[in-house]
This record gives structure tokens, C-alpha cells and sequence, in this order.
């Protein structure tokens, strides 16, 4: 049985901390609106006021806190349009870049999508909001499996995570409807080709002799693939098999 001089401290403890609670749940909530408010005006000034068209790709930009697939000193430019880095020597793209990627798939919700380049997940949720199944793999042990702890956390259940190389793609689940690879190569890999399905869309940046690296969208008919070319990226070249370079 409880003293009766102890009862005023069990109610008072308690009471003492409630204004330093509602004073960090409303600095929370503070900082939650400051970033959907700058999240609403990327989407209006930096992806459709420079062209990205999808609704979609739109609402998906909306629905994604990049700010959350970021490191913990870069969360406050987290809805610039800028690059930001991720990891030494390794950056994530700006979302304009991100989206246009993402545009040229034509996701319409039921496809299977393979994603080379996972960084931290961000692109990955965005597909995995876009396309009913996501198999993402990434090249750096470390990077992986943060990405694969955030996912999980945001409760992705449409996507899969893998550590390995993106050059050799994911054969048990071939074939795939679109791909999406966010290091650049001189030459598409073989293996992505055997994997994309006839009538499949695979976005790649392509190092082109002396025009620098542009973003190419290959389709995939019985005949070959059909190549579009559009704008120019700043992605670092892909690891592994592609140049044999490994971590």
C-alpha cells in the first residue's frame, strides 16, 4: 500500500513534464508543416515549372519526405533542387533529375520495376508509390541496407532490396516491365536487356563521346531497342562489372 506523502509526488512528476512535452510535439509539428510547405513548392516551382507533366510523378513528389532519406545535417535542403550527398563521394540527384527518370518510365501501376541504384531509397519510394512491384539493388553494403531499414520502417511493402551488382540486374525475377539505373555506362549491359520484357522502357544515363553523359530512354521491341535521347546528367559511373571498380 502506497504512503499517503508519496501520492502529491506521483501526480506532480508527470504534471512537471507536460509542458516540455506539448512543447517538443508542437515543435515537431512545426517542423512537419515547414517541410510539407517547402515540399508543395518544389513540386510547383522546380519540377512543373521546369516541365514535369505526369500527375503521378507529381503527387508521388508529394507524397515521398525526401527529407527522410537524408542525412541528418543535409534534411534542411532536403527540397532544394540540388544534389546532396549521401555518402563519401556519392550523391543523390536532384529531384527534377529524379522525376524526369522517373516520368520517361510511363508507370501506369502495375508493373514490375528493377531499380540500379538504390542510394538511400528515396527513388525507390517513389517507384514503389508509381508500380506495383520494386526489386532494387544497390552496390554498397552500407547504403543498402539503410535504404532497406527506411523502406521497411515506411512501411514499402511492394519493394525488394538486394546488395550486389546492378550490371548483372536480377534474373530470378525477370522479366521486368520497366528499368531504371542511376549510374552511367558507356553501353547498355547485356543482362538488363535479356531482362526487360518486349515492349519494356529502360531509363539509363549513357556516356556519349564527347557530348558528355545524357539520359536515354531504350525501348524494347523484337527488333532491337529504340533509343531517345533527352537531357544531359551528372551521375557517377557504375560500379562493379561495368568498370571494375568495387567497394
Amino acid at each position: 500500500m502506497k504512503k499517503a506523502w508519496m501520492l502529491p509526488l506521483i501526480i506532480f512528476i508527470p504534471a512537471c513534464f507536460l509542458p516540455l512535452f506539448n512543447a517538443c510535439q508542437k515543435t515537431s509539428e512545426i517542423r512537419a508543416d515547414i517541410y510539407d510547405l517547402q515540399r508543395r513548392n518544389m513540386v510547383r516551382w522546380d519540377l512543373e515549372g521546369q516541365g514535369i507533366k505526369s500527375r503521378r510523378v507529381l503527387d508521388a513528389m508529394l507524397r515521398v519526405p525526401r527529407h527522410l532519406f537524408l542525412l541528418p545535417q543535409h534534411r534542411k535542403m532536403a527540397y532544394l533542387d540540388s544534389d546532396l550527398p549521401i555518402a563519401p563521394l556519392v550523391t543523390t540527384p536532384r529531384p527534377f533529375v529524379v522525376a524526369r527518370t522517373i516520368e520517361l518510365l510511363n508507370l501506369k501501376g502495375s508493373e514490375k520495376v528493377l531499380e540500379v541504384g538504390t542510394g538511400l531509397g528515396y527513388q525507390s519510394a517513389l517507384l514503389g508509390e508509381l508500380a506495383n512491384e520494386v526489386y532494387t539493388i544497390e552496390i554498397v553494403p552500407d547504403m543498402g541496407r539503410q535504404a532497406a531499414e527506411r523502406l521497411q520502417l515506411l512501411n514499402y511493402k511492394n519493394i525488394h532490396c538486394q546488395i550486389g551488382d546492378g550490371f548483372k540486374g536480377w534474373p530470378d525475377k525477370a522479366p521486368f516491365d520497366a528499368m531504371l539505373v542511376m549510374a552511367s555506362v558507356k553501353t547498355v549491359p547485356g543482362p538488363l536487356i535479356e531482362q526487360l520484357k518486349t515492349g519494356g522502357r529502360l531509363v539509363i544515363p549513357i556516356e556519349e563521346l564527347k557530348q558528355g553523359t545524357k539520359l536515354c530512354l531504350y525501348v524494347k521491341t523484337t527488333s532491337g531497342l529504340q533509343k531517345e535521347t533527352f537531357m544531359e546528367v551528372d551521375l557517377k559511373p557504375m560500379e562493379g562489372q561495368a568498370t571494375g571498380r568495387y567497394w
